[in-house]
């Protein structure tokens, strides 16, 4: 095994079709894994049939690689160095997301790859932000190295047909947009940086204050300034080798050192100084044959220098090649350039052969790319010294952070000496069929063993022996057990996709699986951290190379692997730490994978064979591990529900079972599309229920035998900012939630572990959207009292009133506790303190669960409710009844009457609105051509989409055409769209949060003009009220329908 310093750990991150996968078949070819003449057109690292079928990957995979460089040892001699690059290929459709977090998490560096036609979007008023933007920013937060890769550069020749100077410009642009994305990171961590520094600097004067040193002179305050960080290495630059220009179909790319070095002797110019101004506005002067720049061209018409020695010389070549074929001018350009190609290659029919055999010699992509990866990407020993601080602490805010015991060294230094700790990360289990590991497998003879198996037998023959067939076959041998402790019934073995930060692992080597919510400060002893370590023993180690696996005995820090032996023992992601010796400083937790895209397609599954259900079951337990994004769970009605990012990733979720987990046939429910419901004040709504002179939403009702319980309650609409504050800070009111919730000081910690899990899963499951905001409670407080202010009216003291939210206690809508008399005492700070006790607590109680009920089953469609404030106006509780029935032990029933009484009126005075429905919406990104441009909005206006923006990239005859639709029309889409354009135009959908539908579900027609223009049966269809009628009829709830719709119409059977 090669150095740590040898080694280099990347990823492949871009937009879907940008040429990722293809980019991977050039460096393969290199390394002899495939044929150059299939590179590009096998695309090997997609090793799934589906991923062939449709082109694009779904599986991230990893392959290692390995190069000869020649380096300069340092007294400047040349040495050849064997590099090994641990590489990733990631999926670039918007479903597979997870597949980038989770291979971001081991690499060191990314090539990010950018189609130079479609660029990359840099609309920060987006709501949903493009995928190029959105890989960028998953590289930023994982502090990897990028290198930028502008793919398909062919496209600008015979596509756009551009002139070179042209080109130059295009690629200009894209360079400038894309440092754009980097600067707009870069300037919110400075703000960021900026707020804390003040922060702290406040708190600082303060503590001095309070120290009776209020004497500090002004300088003194200000002794700590604020250090500003240089952001020139984060941009991208030609100069500076961070670029690559690359067609990855033609197999070629160049960085500008590349020309430096073939023009510098030409030119008489230092090789360092030509790469320097081979890209910018540099010009060299015809007559003093000097680099001048664009202040000295005095008027003159001269193409830069990245035109003139380097563009010019690519648009020439398929100008001759690919355009206009000339083979008289083709053979002066191989000769030109000291290229050595047979002549029958280059009388080849086949363009792209001929145009792949000039440029895999003049300008190879492998050794461009290897060298790029080598130069720009830092080796382990290096990138652990940034990356690891960050893991360990992730409110970590400086580049990087002291060690603080000797862990923590040999993690920063990738330290993978004998004595050194053993610290490795699994970002995702994945299963690999039992037949495809290297141990079943029939394995090849040698000649040696060939040439003894003969001897063998000759011998036995020669002895009498007539059994030839008793001699050991290669069969008999691949029957071992192969490697993982799955059961043996299983035909799947899940494998840990894993990267070693310091430490040698070895097969059969003790293990302790840290799983992501283990708190290091507790300590391993404490009761919460018990349940999250588990010990285990490396059954095999697997080197990953594509569709294969080559088994190993050891693995060394800093490379990326595959481990069996954690199935049942990690469920998705874990740190791995050595057993020996373990101790609580010797167990550390590099955190969970952040996923990006919320699960939101939802379908209900059963097997088509009822007897077929635990085959069922253990397969999407299965799958759930081996799928980083899909969530599995069993609804209270018992259906076994799963959650997947969108519909191509369903449709591979379901393809896994059928074919692979449970290998039985599944019948899938139409997809369960979650919606929210609310109310508004609309222009013509019915008179209040309360009757005149009380304030609509006002209702009066009574609970129990005899009206024991009599209250008031009043439901209001919430002011949108207040609404939105909620929304984005789920999470807080989640803690705040839990933190109040316990009525002992110290709960038990299983307990407490538990319901945290249920809710993390109950918020995944509830679609939770990512646009959250991170304050803390007392920013919260202050933040929810300014929206309440802000709002005015009857609003401007309601925060005093704040009881509780609802649903779940986190959600977007608000208990206010408003009743006149002094006993008003509930608020959701206080909710600790308790100092109501016997009834009238259990009635506040089921006041809260009636709350809770209602706010999470609607009375529209039993949808959770959003953007809804209910008022406590009045409660009166009659003694003497509620004595009498406690007599009898009747009390449970009237508390019980009263939680059903609330969730009814509360769900009445919602509906004393004008009730709405809120969809659920994809921002959805369309990059088509002029012509089928009419062809895409009618496919989005048929399924109600709404465009936001449309514009044309310079230069280019696309639009990017943006707009969003609701969650509910999108299945199918995709299809849809392709059909219709003749696959021209491909949309990318991105979960949005939800858009209120402004049409009231319960509409009928009343004035004279709707009854003259409509009609009494309102022939118009109410897409709310079938949006509405849809859910309730999946649900089992009542559905108001007409069985006879024309009952006056004559129907006249012929016989």
């Amino acid at each position: 095994a090669p150095a740590a310093e040898h080694l280099r750990v990347i990823t492949t991150i871009g937009h879907v079709d940008h040429g990722k996968t293809t980019f991977v078949d050039s460096l393969l070819a290199a390394n002899n894994i495939i044929s150059s003449r299939l590179a590009g057109k096998i695309r090997y690292m997609d090793s799934r049939e589906d991923e062939q079928q449709r082109g694009i990957t779904m599986e991230s995979s990893a392959v290692s690689l390995q190069f000869k460089v020649l380096d300069r040892n340092a007294d400047g001699t040349p040495a050849p160095r064997t590099y090994v690059v641990n590489l990733i290929d990631t999926p670039g459709h918007v479903d597979f997301s997870s597949e980038v977090s989770t291979a971001a998490r081991l690499c060191d560096g990314a090539l990010v790859l950018v189609d130079v036609v479609e660029g990359v979007c840099t609309q920060a008023s987006h709501p949903a932000l493009p995928p190029t933007i959105t890989v960028l920013r998953q590289a930023w937060l994982d502090r990897l190295k990028p290198v930028l890769v502008i793919n398909k550069f062919d496209r600008l020749i015979t596509e756009l047909k551009l002139t070179p100077t042209e080109g130059y410009q295009h690629l200009l642009k894209l360079i400038e947009e894309v440092n754009a994305v980097m600067g707009s990171f870069f300037a919110a961590e400075r703000l960021e940086d900026d707020l804390r520094w003040r922060e702290e600097r406040e708190k600082r004067l303060a503590a001095r204050k309070e120290a009776a040193s209020d004497t500090v002179a002004e300088g003194d305050a200000d002794a700590d300034d604020f250090t500003e960080k240089d952001d020139e290495d984060i941009y991208f630059a030609p100069n500076r080798g961070n670029v690559i220009f690359a067609s990855a179909i033609d197999g070629w790319g160049f960085r500008v050192g590349k020309f430096a070095q073939l023009h510098a002797q030409k030119l008489g110019v230092k090789e360092a100084i030509l790469r320097r101004v081979l890209w910018g506005d540099f010009y060299l002067d015809p007559k003093t044959k000097r680099v001048v720049d664009h202040k000295q061209l005095k008027g003159r018409n001269l193409k830069p220098l990245f035109v003139q020695f380097v563009l010019d010389n690519i648009w020439a070549v398929y100008e001759n090649v690919v355009i206009n074929p000339n083979p008289e001018k083709i053979e002066k350009i191989v000769s030109a350039l000291n290229l050595k190609i047979p002549p029958r290659d280059l009388s080849s029919k086949d363009s792209r052969h001929v145009l792949s055999q000039i440029f895999g010699q003049w300008l190879s992509l492998s050794t461009c790319t290897v060298q790029a990866v080598i130069d720009i990407v830092p080796p382990p020993t290096v990138a652990q010294r940034t990356r690891v601080p960050k893991m360990l602490h992730p409110d970590l805010h400086e580049a990087t952070k002291e060690p603080q015991s000797q862990l923590e060294e040999d993690l920063y230094s990738c330290n993978s000496k004998p004595g050194a700790s053993i610290v490795g990360y699994v970002s995702k289990m994945f299963a690999v069929s039992r037949k495809e590991l290297p141990e079943s497998k029939r394995k090849p003879l040698t000649a040696e063993e060939m040439r003894a198996r003969a001897k063998l037998v000759r011998e036995q023959r020669e002895a009498g022996a007539t059994a030839a067939q008793e001699t050991p076959t290669p069969a008999a041998e691949a029957t071992d057990a192969p490697a993982g402790d799955a059961a043996p019934s299983s035909d799947e073995v899940l494998l840990g996709f894993t990267r070693l930060y310091s430490g040698t692992i070895h097969v059969g080597s003790t293990l302790i699986c840290v799983l992501p919510k283990y708190k290091p400060d507790l300590g391993r002893a404490h009761p919460h951290n018990a349940r999250h370590l588990a010990e285990t023993t490396v059954t095999a180690l697997y080197v990953m190379m594509g569709r294969e696996l080559l088994p190993v005995e050891t693995v060394s820090a800093g490379n990326v692997f595959a481990i069996a032996g954690l199935e049942g023992k990690v469920w998705r992601s874990a740190t791995l730490c050595g057993a020996e010796g373990a101790n609580d400083q010797s167990l550390v937790n590099l955190g969970s994978v952040n996923r990006q895209a919320p699960p939101i397609v939802r379908v209900s599954l059963e097997p088509v064979i009822p007897s077929d259900m635990p085959k069922v079951v253990q397969g999407l337990k299965l799958l759930s591990q081996a799928d980083p994004c899909v969530e599995v769970f069993q609804q209270q009605t018992g259906e076994h529900v799963i959650l997947t990012a969108g519909e191509l990733h369903l449709e591979r979720c379901l393809k896994d079972l059928r074919e692979r987990f449970a290998k039985v046939e599944i019948q899938a429910s139409e997809p369960i599309v979650p919606f929210r419901e609310t109310a508004i004040k609309g222009a013509d709504m019915a008179p209040p229920k309360a009757g005149a002179g009380r304030p609509r939403g006002t209702i009066q009702s009574t609970a129990g035998p005899q009206s024991a319980v009599k209250y008031t309650l009043r439901v209001v609409p919430l002011p949108p900012a207040v609404t939105a504050l909620l929304i984005s800070n789920a999470s807080l009111l989640q803690r705040l939630g839990r933190e109040a919730g316990s009525e002992k000081a110290e709960a038990e910690n299983e307990l407490a572990a538990d319901q945290l899990e249920l809710e993390e899963n109950a918020e995944v499951a509830g679609e939770s959207f990512g646009n959250a905001s991170f304050l803390n409670s007392e920013d919260f407080t202050s933040a929810l009292k300014t929206a309440f202010d802000d709002a005015g009216g009857d609003w401007k003291d309601a925060y005093d009133a704040v009881w509780m939210f609802g649903p779940h206690s986190s959600g977007p809508n608000v208990l206010l506790d408003q009743r006149p008399t002094s006993e008003r005492r509930q608020h959701y700070t206080r909710r600790k303190e308790q100092t109501a006790t016997g009834v009238q607590r259990d009635l506040e109680d089921a006041l809260e669960r009636g709350f809770q009920t209602a706010t999470f089953q609607g009375p529209l469609c039993a949808e959770p409710i959003q953007g809804m404030a209910i008022s406590l106006q009045a409660l009166e509780l009659d003694d003497e009844i509620v004595r009498a029935e406690s007599a009898q032990s009747r009390l449970g029933q009237l508390i019980g009457a009263v939680s059903s009484s609330v969730r009814e009126a509360c769900r009445n005075g919602l509906l004393d609105w004008s009730p709405r429905l809120m969809l659920a919406m994809y921002s959805c990104e369309i990059q088509a051509s002029t012509e089928v441009l009419g062809k895409m909005y009618g496919v989005l206006a048929r399924r109600r989409g709404k465009v936001i923006s449309e514009e044309i990239k310079e230069g280019t005859a696309f639009f990017t055409v943006r707009a969003m639709l609701p969650v509910v029309e999108s299945f199918g889409f995709a299809d849809d769209i392709r059909k219709k354009t003749s696959g021209a135009a491909s949309p990318q959908l991105v979960f949005n949060g939800y858009e209120m539908l402004d049409e009231d579900p319960y509409w009928v027609p009343t004035t004279e003009e709707e009854l003259e223009d409509l009609g009494e049966k309102a022939d118009r269809a109410n897409v709310a009220r079938a949006y509405m009628d849809t859910v309730r009829s999946r649900k089992g709830m009542f559905v108001e329908k007409k069985i006879v719709e024309f009952a006056e119409k004559q129907r006249t059977l012929k016989r």
